[in-house]
């Protein structure tokens, strides 16, 4: 038998202004039938932690194609291994803003890692006063105006990281985090 790690998934654009709506445990449950096991939900915007014996991207190729045959959706999934994630929390270069402002903090992961200039061109477009800073396949965003505010647009993010890419506040982070350790 394969050894069994936990993951995260990370579902870009689901259940946000009324679009791609998936119910969590119609996500669960697809999931398990494609071999994950002990799958549990976070929030209704597509995050996922659970164990499976594949490696990450054969669970992101097969929650996709899932999702487009069961909901006809196209949502870009990405799946990390759970040990990754304590790099994640560890590696946030904006602890400060972290703790003062938590949902402005972004963690933005690319399907591949991001490109070589992707940091340097997302600069050149701050309008709002973001803070961007790479660490190792992670991209971390500081948003001073709020998320909504900024002219860093999804469209935007993938271009230039070369994949796409799907944010989480800090909070998400962590949590996501402490859900790994259970």
């Amino acid at each position: 038998m394969k050894q069994t790690d936990k993951y995260i998934a990370l579902l870009r654009g689901v259940n946000v202004s009324g679009r791609n709506q998936i119910r969590m445990a119609d996500l669960c449950r697809l999931v398990t039938e494609i071999g994950g096991r002990e799958v549990q939900s976070y929030i209704q915007s597509g995050n996922l932690v659970f164990l499976a014996a594949a490696r990450p991207t054969d669970m992101e190729s097969k929650l996709e194609q899932t999702i487009e045959r069961q909901f006809k959706l196209k949502i870009p999934v990405l799946v990390r291994p759970a040990a990754d994630w304590a790099a994640y929390v560890a590696g946030n270069p904006f602890p400060q803003e972290s703790d003062l402002e938590p949902n402005r903090v972004m963690l933005a992961l690319a399907k591949a890692a991001p490109k070589a200039e992707a940091v340097t061109e997302l600069r050149a477009r701050c309008a709002g006063g973001e803070t961007i800073r790479q660490v190792g396949d992670a991209l971390w965003i500081h948003f001073p105006g709020g998320v909504g505010s900024t002219k860093i647009s999804p469209a935007l993010l993938d271009r230039l990281a070369g994949s796409p890419v799907t944010m989480r506040n800090w909070r998400t982070v962590l949590k996501l985090n402490e859900m790994t350790m259970s």
